[in-house]
């Protein structure tokens, strides 16, 4: 039954009531009884702003269908993610926590594992860090410039490249020297180059004036580091009474409210050690990788932690590459415990590629207008309309986890030897990726022949 009101101005409103309605059909309540997610829950990862399962499979189910595309720029812990992998969608994630990726990194293999125990299909899926193109930004220039007018906007970027760096180390500018930029606590910094790595050419440059100049106290500060840089740079430094720190450029450098607050953290380099092993009889074409250090030299918190600390008190700190707990008694006597007992204690998650640079990094950019290209090796250029794209390699590789192990909350054990993977017979490189319990990537690349 309906009821007609007339209302002010001459309008009409319905009142239809449910019973009414129930007659033509199933009422759908725009309430939803779902339950929360608590700390004792199966699902629950500690995020504080996760949403239960069942909520987003319900969002993901009404809104998409298999194959869709779902995205969530502010993924977390990976729910989103989970679900959408699970109900056979594809997807895209992305957050600026380091944290949060991992997490969800860890969450996905999850996923992926137990599809594939279900004997159901998944998809492969890839880490891309774009902080590497927003360096790019800071020395892309206008193509259209004339070259005077190119180097001098050139000039002008890295210079405010540096100044960046160094008020996110909170490090004075100098300018009396050849190899250094900056300087902090006593320390003389040097800052590797904003698109490549810090080579051993690089670095000797810097021993050498150090020995010119005797300076004795160095950081290094870069977004990569050559490979098989260390430890022997640091060895021949410290032959030479030069005590250098390498020291990785976060990516926080770019978030102008982290830089503010003092939250970029600088973290020391990290050192990989890993064991290829070779098959046997049938299996002599596969390989299989073993981890066999891992070397952090970390210190955060720990200058003045002893006197700082309030009576009755603890705190855990990292020191020197080991996370301490310090206490202090009612009577002010200090206590410290070192948490970290092996090099194992370190490692949260590690990955293995075993041909790294099969992969190549390759991105779609818009061509200039009128740009001239000359296709398959033809002598003959041909003109490019506007708004055309082209493929481009970005000089990096794919990164693939074809193998990983990781700890989670219920199960604290790590494999430190990875399984054995049928290669063809040749030379190739293997990656080997670690992430450490403060979400920190270091990568180590192998060259091997099978």
């Amino acid at each position: 039954m309906s009821r007609l009101k007339l209302v002010a101005g001459g309008g009409k409103r319905i009142k239809r009531f449910l019973d009414d309605v129930m007659e033509q059909g199933v009422v759908i309540d725009d309430v939803w009884d779902l339950d929360k997610i608590n700390n004792s829950a199966k699902e629950a990862l500690g995020y504080p702003t996760q949403k239960p399962l069942t909520l987003l499979d319900r969002i993901i189910k009404a809104s998409s269908n298999e194959n869709d595309i779902v995205a969530d720029f502010f993924c977390g812990s990976g729910t989103t993610l989970a679900v959408a992998e699970k109900l056979n969608r594809k997807w895209i994630g992305s957050d600026l926590g380091k944290f949060a990726i991992h997490t969800t990194r860890k969450r996905m293999i999850g996923v992926q594992r137990q599809l594939k125990k279900e004997n159901k299909s998944w998809r492969a899926f890839e880490i891309l860090n774009l902080g590497k193109y927003e360096r790019q930004h800071y020395i892309g220039v206008n193509p259209n410039l004339r070259e005077q007018e190119k180097q001098k906007q050139l000039e002008a970027k890295e210079k405010d490249f540096l100044n960046l760096i160094l008020h996110a180390y909170r490090a004075e500018t100098v300018s009396q020297f050849k190899t250094f930029q900056g300087k902090k606590a006593g320390r003389l910094v040097a800052v590797g180059p904003v698109n490549l790595p810090v080579t051993r050419l690089f670095v000797e440059e810097i021993i050498l004036e150090c020995r010119q100049k005797h300076i004795t106290r160095v950081d290094i500060l870069g977004f990569e580091f050559e490979m098989g840089l260390f430890p022997n740079i640091l060895d021949e430094a410290k032959a030479k009474g030069i005590d250098l720190a390498m020291k990785y450029i976060p990516r926080d450098v770019f978030d102008k409210r982290a830089v503010e607050k003092n939250q970029v953290v600088f973290h020391d380099v990290s050192f990989i050690e890993v064991k290829p092993h070779f098959g046997k009889g049938k299996n002599k074409h596969s390989i299989a990788v073993e981890l066999t250090d891992f070397s952090v030299f970390y210190s955060q918190d720990a200058k003045g932690a002893d006197e700082s600390l309030k009576k009755g008190k603890s705190k855990v700190i990292v020191d020197k590459g080991q996370v301490v707990k310090i206490s202090k008694d009612k009577n002010g006597i200090v206590s410290r415990e070192v948490l970290t007992q092996n090099w194992t204690d370190w490692i949260d998650y590690w990955a293995v590629d075993f041909d790294f640079e099969s992969k190549r990094e390759i991105v779609r950019v818009k061509r200039e207008p009128d740009a001239q290209i000359h296709l398959d090796g033809s002598t003959d250029p041909v003109q490019l309309k506007f708004g055309d794209y082209e493929e481009v390699w970005t000089g990096d590789y794919v990164f693939e986890n074809e193998w990983q192990s990781f700890r989670t909350k219920k199960d604290r054990s790590i494999e430190l030897k990875s399984v054995f993977r049928e290669c063809p017979p040749g030379r190739r490189k293997i990656a080997v990726k670690v992430v450490d319990i403060f979400g920190n990537d270091t990568m180590k690349i192998i060259e091997v022949s099978v």
